[in-house]
């Protein structure tokens, strides 16, 4: 696991030092067959990923290969799912919020998560141990792994007080949302936090919010390098529909609605 994550991090940092390339550019958008954004930084970013976890022999789901039918993906009890960029509508807007995301599924579940977010340089990454998650604001993506490891602080959720913070998207927030948002508000003070793309994941996480509620579509590669980073510090992410953790690799790689929870 300490090779898989030196590789992961790594991945993560260059496909991030690709898409600042591309950012600061004046750019065009491509509009793919489901009506999603991309752009050369996806394209870029996706390549180099690809180039690093190749050499670890397991297979790869990215949102930018091509897809394969569950047929050829249900012998496998490992697999990548990637993002490489996540965010594509908060790239375009220019707002800083997206992020390259790098997971390790393991037997249907996250076991190693890596979430890079090129503008501010934050780093969030699942322990060798899968145990607890880490944190670390880099002033360079030349920095060496080891440095990473040894700086690199661990980050913790907050207990829900009398305040409930909720985290939303800035592109998403339906009547499903707004529905949960008001069943909470009848027992608790409660405070929206926007933010895009993993993001959200994170800030659970780390405790800058307490619930994360997602009542919208979502892929497996938006979400399983959060779910990772959140289980490792003991944050709840639970399929709505199932009531139990979320599973990934599944025959239709399309979510269910799901809460994130501290």
């Amino acid at each position: 696991m300490q090779t898989l994550l030196a590789i992961a991090i790594k991945a993560a940092l260059e496909a991030g030092a690709e898409i600042l390339k591309v950012y600061e550019t004046n750019f065009n958008v491509e509009t793919k067959d489901d009506n999603s954004p991309l752009t050369q930084a996806d394209k870029n970013a996706n390549a180099i990923i690809n180039k690093y976890l190749k050499t670890t022999e397991i297979p790869i789901i990215s949102e930018e290969n091509r897809q394969l039918d569950f047929s050829e993906r249900k012998g496998w009890t490992r697999c990548w799912i990637v993002d490489p960029l996540d965010g594509t509508k908060e790239f375009i807007k220019r707002n800083g919020e997206f992020t390259v995301n790098i997971a390790l599924i393991d037997n249907s579940n996250p076991v190693l998560g890596v979430i890079y977010v090129p503008v501010s340089k934050e780093l969030y990454f699942t322990s060798e141990d899968g145990k607890s998650s880490k944190k670390i604001t880099l002033t360079s993506e030349e920095i060496s792994v080891e440095e990473i490891l040894e700086k690199a602080e661990i980050i913790k959720p907050s207990a829900i007080t009398s305040e409930v913070k909720i985290v939303g998207s800035r592109s998403h927030l339906n009547e499903d949302t707004k529905n949960f948002i008001s069943e909470i508000e009848k027992e608790s003070k409660v405070e929206i936090v926007s933010k895009g793309s993993s993001l959200k994941f994170c800030l659970v996480a780390e405790g800058l919010a307490h619930i994360y509620p997602r009542y919208a579509p979502t892929m497996e590669w938006d979400t399983a390098a959060g779910h990772a980073i959140c289980k490792a510090v003991g944050v709840t992410v639970i399929d709505q529909t199932t009531g139990k953790p979320m599973q990934y690799n599944k025959p239709n790689l399309l979510n269910n609605y799901f809460v994130v929870k501290a």
